[in-house]
Protein backbone atom coordinates (compact mmCIF):
# COMPACT_ATOMS: atom_id res chain seq x y z
CA UNK A 1 0.00 0.00 0.00
CA UNK A 2 2.78 2.57 0.77
CA UNK A 3 4.20 1.99 -2.71
CA UNK A 4 0.83 2.75 -4.32
CA UNK A 5 0.44 5.99 -2.32
CA UNK A 6 3.97 7.09 -3.22
CA UNK A 7 3.30 6.32 -6.89
CA UNK A 8 0.06 8.34 -6.88
CA UNK A 9 1.86 11.29 -5.24
CA UNK A 10 4.67 11.06 -7.80
CA UNK A 11 2.21 10.97 -10.71
CA UNK A 12 0.33 13.96 -9.31
CA UNK A 13 3.53 16.03 -8.76
CA UNK A 14 5.30 15.12 -12.00
CA UNK A 15 2.33 14.66 -14.30
CA UNK A 16 0.06 17.35 -12.92
CA UNK A 17 -3.62 16.73 -12.37
CA UNK A 18 -6.84 17.35 -14.21
CA UNK A 19 -7.79 20.28 -11.99
CA UNK A 20 -5.29 22.81 -13.37
CA UNK A 21 -1.79 21.91 -14.45
CA UNK A 22 0.11 24.47 -12.38
CA UNK A 23 3.88 24.54 -12.86
CA UNK A 24 6.00 22.93 -10.18
CA UNK A 25 8.10 25.50 -8.31
CA UNK A 26 11.88 25.23 -8.20
CA UNK A 27 12.34 23.89 -4.67
CA UNK A 28 16.09 24.49 -4.68
CA UNK A 29 15.65 28.23 -4.33
CA UNK A 30 18.00 28.79 -7.27
CA UNK A 31 17.00 31.56 -9.68
CA UNK A 32 15.40 30.25 -12.83
CA UNK A 33 17.42 30.72 -16.03
CA UNK A 34 16.06 33.08 -18.66
CA UNK A 35 14.90 31.29 -21.78
CA UNK A 36 15.06 32.80 -25.24
CA UNK A 37 11.39 32.08 -25.91
CA UNK A 38 10.41 34.07 -22.80
CA UNK A 39 12.14 37.25 -24.02
CA UNK A 40 10.27 39.70 -26.26
CA UNK A 41 11.57 40.59 -29.71
CA UNK A 42 14.05 43.46 -29.34
CA UNK A 43 13.98 46.34 -31.83
CA UNK A 44 17.56 47.24 -32.82
CA UNK A 45 18.51 50.26 -34.90
CA UNK A 46 21.15 49.46 -37.50
CA UNK A 47 22.83 51.61 -40.13
CA UNK A 48 22.16 50.93 -43.81
CA UNK A 49 24.39 48.06 -44.93
CA UNK A 50 27.65 48.97 -46.61
CA UNK A 51 29.47 46.81 -49.17
CA UNK A 52 31.94 45.89 -46.39
CA UNK A 53 29.10 44.80 -44.10
CA UNK A 54 27.45 42.73 -46.84
CA UNK A 55 30.79 41.09 -47.64
CA UNK A 56 31.93 40.30 -44.10
CA UNK A 57 29.09 40.40 -41.53
CA UNK A 58 27.33 37.17 -42.61
CA UNK A 59 30.34 35.12 -41.46
CA UNK A 60 30.31 36.81 -38.05
CA UNK A 61 26.56 36.46 -37.63
CA UNK A 62 26.64 32.73 -38.41
CA UNK A 63 29.42 32.21 -35.85
CA UNK A 64 27.72 33.92 -32.89
CA UNK A 65 26.95 31.83 -29.81
CA UNK A 66 23.36 30.96 -28.84
CA UNK A 67 24.32 31.59 -25.22
CA UNK A 68 26.60 34.46 -24.18
CA UNK A 69 27.96 34.39 -20.61
CA UNK A 70 24.82 32.63 -19.41
CA UNK A 71 22.37 34.83 -21.32
CA UNK A 72 20.25 33.32 -24.11
CA UNK A 73 20.24 34.80 -27.59
CA UNK A 74 16.96 36.58 -28.33
CA UNK A 75 15.14 37.58 -31.48
CA UNK A 76 15.77 41.06 -32.85
CA UNK A 77 13.81 43.28 -35.20
CA UNK A 78 16.18 45.27 -37.42
CA UNK A 79 16.46 46.51 -40.99
CA UNK A 80 19.43 44.21 -41.70
CA UNK A 81 20.37 40.71 -40.56
CA UNK A 82 23.50 42.13 -38.92
CA UNK A 83 22.16 42.55 -35.37
CA UNK A 84 22.00 40.10 -32.46
CA UNK A 85 21.09 40.32 -28.78
CA UNK A 86 21.29 38.23 -25.63
CA UNK A 87 19.50 38.42 -22.28
CA UNK A 88 17.47 41.07 -20.52
CA UNK A 89 18.62 43.77 -20.09
CA UNK A 90 20.06 43.10 -23.52
CA UNK A 91 23.62 42.78 -24.71
CA UNK A 92 23.42 43.99 -28.32
CA UNK A 93 25.82 43.36 -31.22
CA UNK A 94 25.61 45.23 -34.53
CA UNK A 95 27.97 44.47 -37.42
CA UNK A 96 28.68 47.11 -40.06
CA UNK A 97 28.49 50.26 -37.96
CA UNK A 98 30.34 53.46 -38.92
CA UNK A 99 33.63 54.47 -37.33
CA UNK A 100 32.99 55.94 -33.85
CA UNK A 101 33.02 59.74 -33.84
CA UNK A 102 35.42 59.98 -30.89
CA UNK A 103 38.00 57.56 -32.28
CA UNK A 104 41.53 58.95 -32.42
CA UNK A 105 43.91 56.43 -34.05
CA UNK A 106 46.20 54.89 -31.47
CA UNK A 107 44.52 56.51 -28.44
CA UNK A 108 42.29 54.89 -25.84
CA UNK A 109 42.22 51.48 -27.49
CA UNK A 110 42.12 48.08 -25.79
CA UNK A 111 43.14 44.77 -27.30
CA UNK A 112 41.30 41.55 -26.42
CA UNK A 113 42.06 38.28 -28.20
CA UNK A 114 43.65 39.98 -31.23
CA UNK A 115 40.74 42.45 -31.62
CA UNK A 116 41.25 46.19 -31.02
CA UNK A 117 38.36 47.90 -29.25
CA UNK A 118 37.36 51.53 -28.77
CA UNK A 119 35.24 51.95 -25.62
CA UNK A 120 32.68 54.66 -24.86
CA UNK A 121 30.87 54.73 -21.53
CA UNK A 122 27.70 56.58 -20.47
CA UNK A 123 25.31 56.12 -17.56
CA UNK A 124 23.01 54.09 -19.83
CA UNK A 125 25.52 51.70 -21.41
CA UNK A 126 29.09 50.81 -22.30
CA UNK A 127 29.67 50.63 -26.05
CA UNK A 128 32.60 48.64 -27.39
CA UNK A 129 33.49 49.03 -31.08
CA UNK A 130 35.92 46.66 -32.81
CA UNK A 131 37.89 49.07 -35.00
CA UNK A 132 40.48 46.85 -36.63
CA UNK A 133 38.25 44.54 -38.68
CA UNK A 134 36.99 44.62 -42.29
CA UNK A 135 33.64 45.79 -40.86
CA UNK A 136 33.26 47.70 -37.59
CA UNK A 137 31.38 45.74 -34.91
CA UNK A 138 29.62 47.41 -32.00
CA UNK A 139 28.72 45.64 -28.75
CA UNK A 140 26.53 47.54 -26.28
CA UNK A 141 26.45 46.35 -22.68
CA UNK A 142 24.10 47.38 -19.87
CA UNK A 143 25.92 49.53 -17.28
CA UNK A 144 26.12 46.75 -14.69
CA UNK A 145 27.64 44.13 -17.04
CA UNK A 146 31.42 43.67 -17.08
CA UNK A 147 33.54 43.02 -20.17
CA UNK A 148 33.10 39.21 -20.15
CA UNK A 149 30.70 39.22 -23.15
CA UNK A 150 33.21 41.29 -25.14
CA UNK A 151 35.95 38.81 -24.29
CA UNK A 152 33.83 35.92 -25.62
CA UNK A 153 32.80 37.87 -28.74
CA UNK A 154 36.41 38.90 -29.42
CA UNK A 155 37.27 35.30 -30.18
CA UNK A 156 34.37 34.97 -32.62
CA UNK A 157 35.24 38.29 -34.29
CA UNK A 158 38.92 37.32 -34.61
CA UNK A 159 37.91 33.99 -36.17
CA UNK A 160 35.35 35.34 -38.65
CA UNK A 161 36.29 38.90 -39.66
CA UNK A 162 39.60 39.66 -41.37
CA UNK A 163 41.67 42.54 -39.98
CA UNK A 164 41.77 45.88 -41.78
Amino acid sequence: MPVLVALLVLVRVVGGDDEGDEPVADVSGAPTQQRAEDLPVLPVEVPPPTPEADAHCPALMSGLPLDLTGEPQRLVDSDTPYAAAWGDPPIVLVCGVPQPAGLVPGEGLLQIDQVTWFVEQTEEATTWTAVDRAAYVQVTLPPDVDSAPVTVLSGVIADTLPPR
